[in-house]
């Protein structure tokens, strides 16, 4: 109610006026959804702004203006903001001297608002005027809303009495009128009387004080009686097919419920099916892939088989290249010492014939089996260097085949253990078996990438050795050519030194014959170091056929083990046979949970069925007591009909006992 107060003591002070101090006060003390302005002189700038408080209230359910000298302006304007109104239940208009424009304002309050329920309009003179009387009867007549109305010392005549009549004849809400202490007389009660039949919703009329016979009082009475009886029966019917209804209502819940539970139950059976029907489609396709994925692993295997075999027959085509290689070293060694042979010859027959030129030649020669020496020695220490490179390759394919031989038993003893466990965890298996299968991929991988390697340095030293021998023998040419030079050099030198020198022969001759001697001994030597260049060149030989060996060892332990990799595929086709077997089994327990599936949506239908016929046997139970109803409503209407007579009959009585008193001579014609 504060913010009520608040708001009026605003539009009050927009209007230009003061509020009222009383009206304040009184708005200060009310309880919450009730307005009690009774007593209170209420002016114009007040009605106003309380009718345009009005229109928006929406908390306030009780208004009472009772003896608030209102007048008809103030009224107009508090009926006009009522008319939006649409919280206000019961208004209280007593003792306010309503005339014409009061009477006109609340028939258009009736005809607008839809929600007002108690209307009490005591101590007005709403009777005196009849034209505005008669618009407030057709207001009253078109409102469906009213249930009470008060009514007395409103100076009522008997033609308001009438438009009364005619306003109940059709009204259908009003249950309660008080008219009493009016001017209704008996026409008046005559013309309630008359219009009670057609009206079944009022059971209270009160109407003493208004010079009314008392037989017409009575007739008012049963009448009033009757639709109270009309009422009660009325609600208890309502009653009956509420509660009949709230059983069918129950009966239908409980029904379907009971079938929402059945589907439910299937949905899930459903759900459970269609989840192990994927599970097992799920299992069969990760089987599948693993199948798929050793198929592969195997392919794989065999393709990196065939790649190392390739790689050994290329290592053996080196090696037959390498042994080519080194005959034809030996050849030309053997054609170099046979070229120095006959060279030894001719300077020896040159010596003989030319002792100066000798001394020359020897000089090169010397020089030349120096570099030969050299060049030997470099040609064994790379023979060793080789010799050492092929006993760590010997060393590092026992080591590799050992550590096969190894890994190839701890996974002979991982499969025993993983077929131990594949019936708790087969997916963990072949995780496990996918790792190590990667893993002994991985390694010989790294280990086929070593003996590239190798190979490849092999080969790079191989290549080393062609570019030193075509050096040597670039060297070696050259060196020939610069002999060649300088032995025609020499010769010519000799030619002219013949002439000079020939004292000193003899001397000459005897150094030459040492120095022969010492080059026999340094061809001596040289045939030596060819002798052991042979003798190790043979024993390169047996090493590369020792090595030819090995591979072969090594092809046959390849071999070996993808026989063992083949019984392991054949196993695990075996157990993936014995897995598909479980499938299977599956398979048929799926279909016979199918069937289970399908003998419950039979007894389902049983059920349905079963619940049809309870629900045809409730609707014949209905139909039943719709019948009962029809019957009562039809024992109702014959009441009725039979009430209705009788009161045409006391009508009729009334109406020839009127017509025959003295009264009726005395009373003035219209």
């Amino acid at each position: 109610m504060e913010e009520f107060r608040r708001a009026y003591s605003r539009l009050c002070k927009e209007s230009g006026t003061e509020p009222q101090e009383t009206v304040l006060q009184q708005l200060h003390q009310l309880p919450q959804g009730r307005l009690d302005l009774a007593t209170q002189s209420l002016t114009v700038d007040t009605c106003r702004a309380l009718g345009k408080l009005l229109q928006k209230e929406s908390l306030l359910t009780e208004l009472i203006l009772s003896d608030c000298m209102l007048s008809e302006e103030g009224t107009t304007l508090l009926l006009q903001g009522l008319c939006v109104n649409t919280a206000v239940r019961f208004l209280d208009l007593k003792g306010n001297n309503l005339r014409a424009a009061g009477a006109e304002a609340l028939a258009k309050l009736l005809r607008q608002n839809k929600f007002i329920q108690s209307l009490t309009l005591e101590w007005n003179n709403l009777g005196t005027w009849d034209e505005a009387f008669a618009t407030f009867c057709g207001a009253l007549a078109a409102n469906g809303a009213l249930r009470q109305l008060d009514l007395r010392n409103n100076q009522i005549n008997h033609k308001g009495a009438e438009e009364l009549a005619l306003a109940l004849k059709s009204n259908a809400s009003l249950q309660q009128l008080d008219l009493r202490w009016n001017h209704i007389g008996l026409l008046g009660g005559r013309a309630l009387v008359n219009c009670l039949p057609s009206n079944r919703t009022l059971w209270k009329l009160e109407l003493a004080g208004n010079n009314i016979p008392g037989d017409i009082l009575r007739a008012v009475e049963q009448a009033m009686d009757h639709n109270q009886d009309r009422q009660t029966v009325f609600r208890e019917s309502q009653a009956r097919a509420q509660v009949l209804s709230k059983e069918v209502r129950h009966l239908r819940e409980e029904k379907s419920k009971q079938f929402l539970d059945l589907m439910e139950t299937i949905d899930r059976q459903r759900e459970e099916m269609a989840r192990s029907s994927k599970a097992s489609a799920a299992r069969v396709g990760q089987l599948q892939e693993a199948l798929n994925e050793r198929h592969s692993i195997i392919n794989s295997l065999k393709a990196k088989l065939q790649m190392t075999e390739a790689a050994l027959a290329l290592s053996e085509q080196k090696a037959q290249d390498l042994g080519e290689l080194l005959a034809t070293t030996e050849q030309e060694q053997r054609s170099l010492v046979q070229r120095q042979a006959k060279e030894h010859r001719l300077e020896q027959q040159e010596a003989a014939e030319r002792e100066s030129k000798l001394l020359r030649d020897l000089s090169a020669a010397n020089e030349k089996n120096l570099l030969l020496r050299n060049q030997v020695d470099e040609l064994e220490r790379k023979v060793k260097s080789q010799q050492e490179q092929l006993f760590l390759t010997k060393t590092e394919l026992t080591n590799t085949t050992a550590e096969l031989k190894m890994r190839a038993i701890q996974a002979e003893e991982r499969l025993e253990l993983e077929k131990n466990r594949s019936r708790q965890s087969l997916e963990d298996a072949e995780h496990l078996r996918f790792k190590e299968v990667g893993h002994m991929t991985r390694h010989l991988e790294d280990s086929e990438r070593a003996m590239q390697e190798r190979v490849q340095r092999l080969e790079a030293a191989r290549l080393s050795l062609e570019e030193e021998l075509s050096r040597v023998k670039a060297a070696a040419l050259t060196e020939r050519s610069q002999a060649e030079e300088e032995l025609i050099k020499a010769k010519n030198q000799v030619r002219l030194e013949e002439q000079q020198h020939q004292a000193h022969l003899e001397e000459k001759l005897r150094l030459l014959a040492q120095a022969r001697d010492e080059a026999q001994s340094t061809c001596l030597q040289q045939k030596q170091t060819v002798a052991d260049a042979q003798a190790r060149a043979s024993q390169l030989g047996m090493q590369v056929e020792s090595l030819r060996r090995r591979l072969e060892e090594l092809q046959q332990e390849l071999s070996n083990k993808d026989q063992e990799k083949v019984a392991e595929v054949t196993r695990v086709r075996l157990e993936l046979q014995e897995q598909n077997g479980r499938l299977q089994a599956e398979l048929t327990a799926q279909e016979a949970l199918k069937e289970k599936a399908a003998a419950l949506e039979r007894q389902l239908k049983v059920i349905a069925s079963d619940h049809r016929e309870a629900l045809l046997d409730r609707e014949s139970e209905n139909a039943s007591l719709r019948e009962k109803l029809r019957l009562k409503e039809a024992e109702i209407a014959r009441i009725r009909d039979e009430e209705a007579q009788r009161a045409s009959f006391l009508q009729n009585a009334v109406l020839a006992y009127v017509q025959g008193s003295p009264l009726r001579t005395l009373s003035p014609q219209k």
